[in-house]
């Protein structure tokens, strides 16, 4: 029951790092928009978390999930952007 617990915490913190560091540091940044930085973001996220899998509670499908969370986080804070700067174009009746 830890793991499970342990794993979802780590998502949850890593979807919010990733969709708030994509939104206030890489505002301005135009390849945080590509389709594949968000693949780019979950490898990276894996990989950082993979050192961690040798400890007792966490293994390697914690990393696994931890990647995919920080890849959904960094998709979601690059919609997030679009959105905020789709609402800024239009003119105000």
């Amino acid at each position: 029951m830890t793991p499970i617990l342990l794993t979802l915490c780590a998502a949850a913190i890593g979807f919010t790092l990733a969709r708030n560091f994509v939104r206030r540091r890489l505002r301005f940044v135009d390849a945080v928009h590509s389709p594949l930085a968000p693949w780019a973001a979950g490898l990276a996220g894996t990989l950082a978390a993979l050192p961690l899998a040798a400890l007792p509670m966490v293994g390697v499908p914690s990393a696994v999930v931890f990647g995919v969370a920080v890849g959904l986080g960094a998709r979601s804070g690059s919609r997030a952007l679009q959105r905020l700067d789709l609402r800024q174009r239009r003119l105000a009746p």
